[in-house]
């Protein structure tokens, strides 16, 4: 079941080979809480700009599995030129082109269009305002999250979003697409969600 979020004329070219997308944000605090807790990296560079919901990338579904590291004619690499565009969304060269590599090569489309293609999944979306904060750490609860996502975004559910964590730690936030980029249901997508009732949410250096 799909439905559709707001209207964008914009073309949207259209993949093969699986049947919908899952856009994940991480939480760029946890990520860099665990992984670079010296803030050295652009991501999480202390005292830089204060990352929230960051795209960690859109990734071709199967209902019940997922491809990944398909063969592609396409260049493994990505040119800067081409990733630079997109590091206001995905906040490192070497995350855009592991995606690329794990995840786009299994799209069917081209570099520039998978990458267009994410652009315009992460615009169809509104982050709501208590995801936003990133100031101090907090206490929410995985339904209230999914709820404010249904609440700002028309045509979504519940089931078509999960929320995930590593630990207590809120870890990503996956919305499911169908190739038109409508909001459809992901049973094993939700399948595989935080099955904590709350999760923390750690502030950004």
């Amino acid at each position: 079941m799909a439905a559709s979020p707001a209207a964008n004329t914009e073309a949207i070219p259209v993949g093969t080979g699986f049947d919908f997308y899952v856009l994940s944000l991480s939480w760029s605090p946890s990520w860099c809480k665990a992984n670079d807790p010296q803030g050295k990296t652009d991501q999480c560079e202390t005292g830089g700009r204060r990352r929230g919901l960051v795209v960690h990338g859109l990734w071709p579904q199967y209902e019940r599995d997922y491809p990944e590291n398909c063969p592609s004619q396409a260049p493994r690499r990505v040119p800067e030129a081409l990733g630079r565009q997109y590091l206001d969304l995905i906040p490192s060269m070497g995350l855009i082109g592991h995606q690329w590599r794990k995840h786009g090569t299994c799209s069917g489309l081209g570099q520039a269009d998978y990458f267009a293609v994410t652009r315009m999944a992460r615009e169809r979306l509104t982050i709501p305002p208590d995801l936003l904060s990133t100031g101090q750490s907090r206490n929410l609860s995985v339904s209230s999250i999914e709820s404010a996502f249904v609440k700002k975004n028309p045509g979504m559910t519940q089931q078509m979003i999960a929320v995930t964590c590593e630990g207590r730690l809120l870890d990503e936030v996956r919305i499911c697409f169908d190739k038109e980029l409508n909001f459809r249901t992901c049973p094993g997508v939700d399948s595989r969600a935080c099955r904590r009732s709350a999760v923390v949410l750690p502030s950004a250096q």
